[in-house]
C-alpha cells in the first residue's frame, strides 16, 4: 500500500514540499495546481496580499486560460522532477464551454502522471456550475474530481455535490477539507451516495475525523491541503482519531488506489 496525501497544492519549492512528505511517511503526493502560495511572502504584508487573492479566488473570480495554463506548468514541472513520489489533477477551467472544457482536459488527462480532475472551487453556492466538468470525469471513465469544501463554500454547495454525484454515479467526486464547519451535513450525504468521498484534510475537530471513519470508511481519504496545512500534523491528526488498523489503512492509501486503480 502506498499512503498518498490526495490534497497538496504544488508549492514554490516542490523538493522541500516532498521531502516534508517522506518525514511524514508519505510515499505519494497528488499536486494540485494554484494561484496562490501563502507559503511565499516572508512578510505579514505580503501573507495578507496573498490571502485577499485567495479571498477573491474563493469568491468566484475566474481565471484567464493563460493563467491556469501557467499554474498547471507549475505542476507538470514538478511531477517530471518527481515521478515516483507524485501524480496529478489537472485544473479544469469552468469558464470553458463543455466542448472546449473537454479538449481542454485531454491534452492533459492522455498523461499517465495525471489521473484526476480538481480542485474545482466554484463560488458559493453556485457549485451547480461544475457539472460540466463532471460530465467531462463521466465520460472518461470516472475520474476522481476534487471540489472545495470548506467556506465561503456552503451546505446546500455540499447537497449539491451529492446531487451531481447521484446523476453521474460512476464519477467519485471528492470533497476537500471536511466540508468545513458543514462536516457532518457531509458524513450524512455520503452515507447516502456511494461515490461521494471525503478529503479529511484541515480538519477543524478530530472528532469530526473519527466520525467520518466510522460512518463511510470506504470514502475517506488521508489529505494534506499543503500548503493550508502540513502533511505531518494531517497524518498525525488521522492517526489520532482511527484506531481500526485496518481502517486506517484504507483511509491511507487504499481507498485511493481502487479510486485509481492502482
Amino acid at each position: 500500500m502506498k499512503i498518498t496525501d490526495i490534497h497538496a497544492h504544488v508549492t514554490i519549492d516542490p523538493a522541500a514540499q516532498l521531502a516534508r512528505a517522506r518525514q511524514a511517511g508519505v510515499d505519494r503526493t497528488v499536486l494540485l495546481s494554484t494561484r496562490i502560495h501563502p507559503e511565499a511572502p516572508a512578510t505579514i504584508d505580503g501573507l495578507r496580499a496573498e490571502f485577499a487573492r485567495l479571498t477573491a479566488v474563493l469568491s468566484g473570480a475566474a481565471a484567464s486560460i493563460d493563467e491556469v495554463r501557467r499554474v498547471t506548468a507549475e505542476v507538470i514541472t514538478a511531477l517530471e522532477a518527481h515521478p515516483e513520489e507524485t501524480v496529478g489533477f489537472v485544473s479544469a477551467p469552468l469558464i470553458l464551454g463543455e466542448t472546449e472544457l473537454k479538449q481542454w482536459c485531454d491534452e492533459y488527462l492522455r498523461r499517465p502522471d495525471i489521473v484526476g480532475i480538481g480542485e474545482l472551487t466554484p463560488a458559493p453556492n453556485q457549485a451547480a456550475k461544475l457539472e460540466p466538468a463532471i460530465a467531462v470525469s463521466a465520460d472518461y471513465g470516472g475520474l476522481p474530481v476534487l471540489v472545495h469544501g470548506f467556506a465561503p463554500n456552503t451546505v446546500d454547495d455540499l447537497r449539491t455535490y451529492a446531487a451531481l454525484a447521484e446523476r453521474y454515479p460512476t464519477v467519485p467526486i471528492i470533497v476537500g477539507a471536511l466540508g468545513g464547519l458543514n462536516a457532518m451535513d457531509l458524513i450524512d450525504l455520503a452515507v447516502a451516495r456511494p461515490n461521494l468521498y471525503i478529503d479529511l484534510s484541515s480538519a477543524l475537530q478530530v472528532f469530526m475525523v473519527k466520525a467520518a471513519a466510522q460512518a463511510v470508511p470506504e470514502q475517506c481519504l488521508f489529505g494534506s491541503n499543503t500548503p493550508y496545512g502540513d502533511v505531518l500534523a494531517a497524518r498525525t491528526t488521522v492517526e489520532a482519531a482511527i484506531s481500526d488498523p485496518g481502517v486506517l489503512r484504507q483511509v491511507l492509501g487504499e481507498n485511493f488506489a481502487k479510486l485509481i486503480n492502482d
